[in-house]
């Protein structure tokens, strides 16, 4: 049985983590966009693609009017002014209208002279070293004046890290941009938040006393060169290793818990396309094999690259993408879809439970970025070899047929390429030590991360004596995976689901309504010496409703979590 993910060799770094969490404020970006050119390239500050991020209600920042509320205190849905949508705010940018105030002037900005630019006319602010004007974009901001109002006339760098740091605000605000901070005259260029390709990734986080830092070693063959990473905590079954090898470049990152790992080098000679990835979950360790190109004797595993061998928080580790082929559509209700990705011949992407990936394709020649839930093929899937997980990647997408993205990934033909990035994500399997009662509160698309955590507390916690479902939805035709979740029913004792529709046929015999206070206290049972975990997942208005039900019924923090995506 796996404890945890990892962790309980790092809860000193796990209180670092969330005392430094604490400490920070956070701000919500929505993301638009188009193609970074122009001076950009002539300062040579950094280079980007086009890219156009779709916000998700899954990201807000911690106050936010799209956040949860604290318990007892309202939420202010923000509305947009006709006029103001997404696609508006797309036409704005690429009508020619100065949004700057400069008149296409480039500026080097004093800290002095952010500090000026401070009101909802006049909001300047500065992210990685480069200022934006954001004066136009207030009004088209799903979380509000307000929320973007904290980022005025300071370094928000930190603020937008905090929630959003996977957006790429260089293209979504290009046509705003004022110009660069001065660098102040001090040796050590203390405060200066340099461009993304001159901003070193952070060397490590704080370690406890003793070293748990994970290690590697190598050896070969005549005919292959094999990696053995010793993460020195148990891996669950899902595994914890995502492993690309494009041209002669390796890269290997291992997640553990909140922290990542990661080797990167640049191999000494050339190997077959093919990577073989062995796991012992146990012992927690990771055994890499590599076809030789050559039968020839290598002196060294080959140059490090940036980053290599560096053990961080995953928060603070850069994403990275690699194209996947799309292998096949199949629906699983009326207007969503579970979509199978093949990684590529040298990608092996092991995504713990929990996290999600983004995806990015190509929308009328501008990049959209958006995150999911990585899910199983079904709700208990055929078992795997240790080699065979983490070839694919599983995706359930519920397609609007006003949006950006969804709709194009419906109409995408078998075979096209989309780039996966990632996984991230905060759940840490810490959260269900010695848990013997775990209740699952999801609506629609909220049920994804339920699905694996379903599998994964069945097959490895069996200190956990009953796991409940709550799947809100609309009608009976939205329920996701329906027959599946009926039938572990009748064949697991331990899980019980309930289904709730607001709109239900007259012919629905099961329970109807919108969560309530009635609902949950008779579903959030708390037999006596029982630990419990509640896990909410949904749409903002849903999450928010449902985690205040839960304080309002004496659950404590560490009792509840919230999936963000």
């Amino acid at each position: 049985m796996v404890e945890e993910d990892g962790m309980d060799l790092e809860e000193e770094e796990e209180e670092d983590y969330r005392s430094e969490s604490r400490r920070k404020a956070s701000t919500v970006f929505s993301v638009i966009a188009s193609v970074l050119s122009g001076f950009l390239g002539n300062w040579a500050c950094f280079k980007v693609s086009e890219m156009l991020n779709v916000p998700s209600q899954a990201f807000p920042a911690a106050g936010s009017q799209q956040r949860v509320a604290p318990a007892g205190q309202s939420r202010n849905k923000v509305v947009l002014k006709p006029g103001h949508s997404l696609l508006d705010w797309i036409r704005l940018t690429k009508s020619g209208q100065d949004l700057t105030g400069l008149r296409g002037r480039l500026i080097e900005v004093t800290e002095d002279e952010l500090k000026k630019h401070n009101t909802k006319k006049d909001c300047w602010t500065c992210i990685r070293g480069m200022v934006y004007n954001l004066s136009a974009y207030m009004d088209f901001h799903p979380g509000g004046e307000e929320e973007l109002m904290r980022a005025a006339g300071i370094d928000s760098t930190d603020l937008f890290d905090e929630v959003h740091r996977w957006v790429n605000y260089e293209s979504m605000l290009k046509e705003c941009l004022v110009g660069r901070m001065a660098v102040k005259p001090s040796p050590a260029l203390q405060g200066l938040s340099a461009p993304p390709s001159l901003r070193p990734e952070p060397l490590s986080a704080p370690l406890p006393a003793k070293d748990h830092r994970p290690r590697y070693d190598w050896f070969q063959t005549d005919g292959t060169v094999n990696i053995v990473v010793y993460t020195k905590r148990k891996i669950p079954s899902a595994g914890c290793a995502v492993v690309d090898l494009q041209d002669d470049n390796l890269r290997v990152e291992m997640l553990l818990g909140r922290m990542s790992y990661l080797l990167y080098w640049r191999l000494s000679s050339r190997v077959q396309d093919h990577v073989d990835v062995q796991t012992a979950h146990s012992v927690g360790k990771v055994q890499l094999c590599l076809r030789k190109s050559v039968k020839e004797k290598w002196t060294q595993l080959g140059q490090s690259l940036e980053h290599h061998d560096t053990f961080i928080q995953c928060k603070d580790r850069g994403l990275f993408y690699r194209e996947c082929v799309l292998l096949s559509k199949t629906d699983v209700t009326h207007n969503t879809q579970l979509l199978r990705l093949q990684l590529p011949p040298g990608s092996r992407m092991q995504v713990p439970v929990g996290r999600h990936v983004y995806l990015k394709t190509s929308v009328q020649g501008t990049d959209v970025v958006k995150p999911y839930t990585a899910v199983d093929q079904m709700l208990i899937p055929p078992s795997q070899s240790s080699a065979e997980v983490g070839s694919d990647i599983h995706l359930m997408i519920k397609v609007y047929p006003d949006g950006v993205l969804t709709p194009h990934i419906a109409n995408l033909p078998i075979g096209a390429s989309l780039s996966v990035g990632g996984p991230e994500g905060s759940l840490t399997l810490r959260v269900l030590r010695d848990v013997t009662h775990l209740y699952m509160l999801a609506a629609g698309t909220g049920f994804t991360p339920m699905a694996r955590l379903i599998r994964l507390a069945l097959q490895e916690f069996t200190v956990i004596r009953k796991m409940k479902l709550m799947f809100f939805n609309r009608q009976e035709r939205d329920i996701l995976w329906q027959s599946q979740l009926d039938e572990l029913c009748t064949k697991e004792e331990r899980f019980e689901v309930q289904h709730v529709l607001s709109e239900p046929a007259d012919s629905w015999t099961g329970r109807r309504g919108r969560i309530d206070a009635c609902m949950l206290q008779n579903f959030l049972e708390r037999p006596e010496n029982s630990k419990c975990l509640v896990c909410v997942c949904g749409p903002a208005g849903f999450t928010e409703s449902a985690v205040q039900l839960v304080r309002q019924l004496d659950f404590s923090e560490e009792e509840l979590h919230v999936f963000q995506a």
